[in-house]
């Protein structure tokens, strides 16, 4: 077990919802960026914790309205600086795991370029200069992109950006948290 018993009930309290996220078909939370989510979130990206990735695509799985996992699960390209120092990439760990737990396809195809860090920056700044994503070999024609966290959308909006310039027909999103818009 990942999460103790009163942490799992509060997730299990939680509710999912959509998202507004620009040149995405539809995009979608399964909880709020707080509480244990946000919790969660931090267990996954800060302190490498793998199972608490197959607990997050468990949560996506068996939530996700109908339609939205119709695809090819595609991570959301990580800072490759902040890769490097992680030694992986959270949005990746969860895509994988959301793979085995829904069947679906996973692909890798998204780059990203170094780029000063959102955490910190209002978000105007994070809309006006979104991080620069690029497409490495052929994209799918129906992408599901996989994050741990949305907090203005501006990565998700890159991303799918790419993905259309590189001929991708169909772009959701799937997120364990987001913020209030």
């Amino acid at each position: 077990m990942v999460l103790c018993a009163g942490c799992e009930r509060a997730l299990s309290r939680g509710s999912a919802r959509r998202i507004r996220v620009e040149g995405i078909d539809q995009a979608w939370a399964a909880r709020p960026y707080e509480g244990v989510a946000r919790d969660l979130v931090a267990a996954i990206k800060f302190r490498r914790l793998v199972p608490a990735a197959r607990r997050a695509a468990a949560l996506i799985a068996g939530e996700a309205p109908p339609g939205i996992l119709e695809g090819v699960l595609v991570p959301v390209a990580p800072d490759p600086i902040r890769a490097a120092w992680r030694g992986f990439d959270p949005a990746e760990a969860i895509a994988r795991e959301l793979a085995r737990a829904a069947g679906m396809p996973f692909a890798a195809v998204l780059v990203r370029g170094h780029h000063r860090r959102q955490v910190g920056r209002s978000r105007r700044e994070r809309l006006a200069s979104p991080p620069r994503v690029r497409v490495v070999g052929s994209p799918p024609a129906a992408a599901v992109l996989v994050d741990d966290v949305s907090t203005t959308g501006a990565t998700l909006s890159a991303s799918a950006a790419a993905l259309r310039a590189a001929g991708c027909r169909r772009v959701v999103a799937v997120v364990l948290a987001a913020a209030p818009a």
